[in-house]
């Protein structure tokens, strides 16, 4: 016997909900803490740590930066720094903000990185950084507004159009 498709769509749809529920922050055992949405485990409200929670884009990269008390660590998806930006200016970027503002070595670092070149990664987690620590600290902003760290760069891929071989090239002119 089959079941009807409006209760299997159901039924599959409540098991995605259930599933996303699992892996996002504020699924079991998670919630947010105050208006700064500073996510934390019970385990860890217990223990009485903190995490701050800041995301970045650039281009199509995409960053999020869980900054926690801690001894100066960076972890990106499950890499060291020197593993992950095997470029010595894209680990100074990620940095820029911790030194602007004198806490570097006073948070570990666990970044979610996705999309785009390693270019426009460093530079979304140069800016999810910026944002952790903003909430961390409002005293912060200033400096880190003057140096440019909290401005989202706007400039993305232009599509190529249909009749020229990309997005602004044109075809070679043919007088005859």
């Amino acid at each position: 016997m089959r079941l009807s498709s409006r209760s299997r769509c159901h039924c599959e749809a409540t098991r995605r909900q259930k599933r996303h529920l699992e892996h996002r922050p504020g699924g079991a055992g998670q919630s947010w803490i105050g208006e700064t949405k500073t996510f934390m485990s019970d385990q860890a409200i217990a223990k009485g740590t903190v995490q701050y929670l800041g995301t970045g884009r650039r281009k199509t990269a995409v960053a999020r930066v869980f900054l926690r008390p801690g001894d100066g660590k960076i972890q990106i998806n499950g890499r060291t720094v020197e593993n992950y930006f095997p470029s010595a200016g894209q680990r100074q970027k990620i940095q820029q903000p911790l030194l602007a503002t004198e806490t570097a070595g006073k948070f570990d670092l666990l970044i979610l990185a996705h999309g785009g070149g390693l270019t426009g990664q460093a530079e979304a987690i140069r800016l999810g950084v910026a944002r952790a620590l903003q909430k961390f600290n409002m005293e912060l902003r200033p400096a880190m507004k003057k140096l440019g760290f909290l401005t989202r760069d706007p400039r993305k891929h232009e599509r190529k159009k249909y009749g020229r071989p990309g997005a602004r090239k044109r075809f070679q002119y043919s007088k005859r």
